[in-house]
């Protein structure tokens, strides 16, 4: 176990994290739940800075996707764009979910929503994730 402490350090566990959060958030394939578990097994001293760092990757990440979405022409029509356009930046509180999450923040880019308030469901959504995951651990 000290050897497996040793390759992860805190610092490397924090930054793995925060970078696995933000790719996964992205259009790219991954998860950052299993790290997140992995680092709070490894160090669970780290419950607040790693729920903080997790959340504001994984917000970033969607924050590119809405900034993808914001960039596509306004000429096609975008998959979940009808849910977003009728509950606002709320529906955001659901980018942290599988399969629906990614397509939401494009959505909200592509729809010109406010970017403030969507990083804002985004994160309260995302945090409520994380926070769960680490009550489960």
């Amino acid at each position: 176990m000290d050897a497996l402490n040793q390759l992860f350090s805190s610092d490397l566990s924090l930054w793995g994290l925060f970078l696995s959060s933000l790719l996964g958030a992205t259009l790219l394939p991954g998860g950052s739940e299993v790290v997140l578990a992995g680092v709070l097994k490894i160090h669970p001293e780290l419950l607040w800075p790693a729920l903080l760092l997790g959340t504001l990757g994984n917000t970033l990440g969607g924050m590119i996707s809405f900034g993808m979405g914001w960039m596509l022409p306004m000429t096609q029509q975008l998959k979940h764009v009808d849910k977003v356009r009728r509950y606002g930046t709320p529906t955001l509180l659901l980018a942290w979910a599988p399969l629906i999450g990614d397509a939401l923040c494009v959505a909200a880019g592509w729809l010109r929503l406010n970017p403030w308030h969507a990083a804002l469901f985004m994160a309260a959504g995302k945090f409520g994730r994380y926070g769960l995951i680490a009550l489960a651990i």
